[in-house]
Parts: C-alpha cells; sequence; structure tokens
C-alpha cells in the first residue's frame, strides 16, 4: 500500500472522528425547553420575578445550553383544573421537551375534591406525554386544620398520579421550607431567600432529565446558605 494511500485513509479516519465529536457535542449541548405550568409558587408571588426559583433555573439552563428556553406559565391561584385548561395552548404554541406541573395547592386551600385533582394531574400527564413532552409533577402538602382525613387524601393524589403515572416527582415542593423560616408572612409563600431551596428540590428530578449542559446542582450550597 502506497504512503499516499495511507494518509488519504488516515485523513479520512480523522475526518470521521472530527465529525462524530462534533456531533457528540452538540447533541450534549442541545437544551431541551422547559414549560413550568404552576400557581403562585412558581410564579414568583409577593417578590420580583428575577427573585423567584424558575428564574435561577432559567440563568442556569439558558447560559450553558445552546437554543435554550424555559416558558414560565405559571399564574397565581390557579388550580389544577385552571391548568389542564390551559395546558392544550401551551403545548401548542412552545411544543416544550419537558413539562413541570406545579399545581393542586389551590385546590387544596380551597377545599376542593382531591378525587378530581387527581384526574386533573393524570390529565396534564397525558396531554403532556401525547405532545412529545416529559412530564415533571412537583407535588404539594396543606396544613393540618383541614382536618387529617382530607389533608392524607389530598397528600396521596400527588402520590398516586407519580406511581401510577411513572412521573419524576417531588412528594413535596416545599421541603426544608417550614424548618428554615423561610416563609412570607401569609405562611403560605416562600420568601425570595428560600428561591435557592425550591430550585434544589425542583433539581432533584430535572437535573436526570437534562442534558448535560446544565450546570448541575451546585444551587444546593447556595440554599444552604440562604435559609
Amino acid at each position: 500500500m502506497s504512503v499516499r494511500l495511507l494518509m488519504l485513509q488516515r485523513h479520512r479516519v480523522m475526518a470521521v472522528l472530527m465529525l462524530v465529536t462534533a456531533m457528540l457535542v452538540a447533541g450534549s449541548a442541545r437544551a431541551q425547553s422547559v414549560l413550568i405550568l404552576g400557581d403562585s409558587i412558581s410564579a414568583a408571588y409577593g417578590m420580583e420575578k428575577s427573585q423567584g426559583w424558575v428564574h435561577l433555573f432559567e440563568k442556569k439552563l439558558v447560559p450553558h445550553c445552546t437554543n435554550a428556553q424555559v416558558i414560565n406559565a405559571s399564574v397565581s391561584g390557579e388550580t389544577s383544573a385552571g391548568g389542564k385548561s390551559r395546558l392544550p395552548a401551551l403545548l401548542g404554541a412552545h411544543k416544550p421537551d419537558i413539562v413541570v406541573i406545579e399545581l393542586g395547592g389551590n385546590d387544596g386551600l380551597r377545599g376542593l375534591s382531591p378525587i378530581a385533582m387527581r384526574r386533573n394531574l393524570e390529565a396534564m400527564v397525558a396531554l403532556s406525554r401525547d405532545s412529545g413532552a416529559t412530564p415533571v409533577l412537583l407535588g404539594m402538602q396543606i396544613p393540618p386544620n383541614y382536618g387529617p382525613q382530607y389533608t392524607r387524601l389530598f397528600e396521596q393524589q400527588f402520590q398516586m398520579v407519580a406511581q401510577q403515572q411513572k412521573v419524576p416527582f417531588v412528594p413535596f415542593f416545599l421541603e426544608g421550607i417550614l424548618e428554615h423560616g423561610g416563609f412570607q408572612p401569609d405562611g403560605i409563600h416562600p420568601v425570595a431567600e428560600a428561591q435557592a431551596l425550591l430550585l434544589r428540590n425542583a433539581e432533584s428530578v430535572l437535573s436526570p432529565i437534562l442534558p448535560d449542559c446544565y450546570v448541575g446542582n451546585d444551587s444546593a450550597t447556595e440554599a444552604d446558605d440562604h435559609v
């Protein structure tokens, strides 16, 4: 085999390797679009939008991932029924890769049917999957003054949806906030300083399904510094 032929083959191999490397890098840098469908907890109630956990999440995702997008469709006072009603249009408009469902808290605070809430959550999971998106469920708990039976039934609905539908799930999105006294005077909404802790809770299920370009869970240290 001539030297010229050997060099030609070597160049071809190198070109293929470079192409494969470029494809792998591009694949790892491709960012999924994330739709946040929540209530006042994700709508940064009582503070600037830039202080909320969704904005903190966007700051970690967008600068590092090509074509990254975070759509915050959270509305204060939203119920699971309202979210289910709005979701089809949001899916059609944004075509997200991930749908974060943070709803149900207002259902509980208003004493609405936990069974109806579960059905709404299941419908949102199905709508998300039918559109090609991966649903994520952020669970909620309610104060004990609603009575042990209602409180227990309410919490069970999130668990049932997560288990039966096999959805990435945070049992209690506000986990850790109460222990650190991170609530506004209303006792319901976390303060701005606790938003990094909310992000850490969300990252526990989001990070495994996000591309490698996401900067990771360094918000855990930041959260501990703030609360």
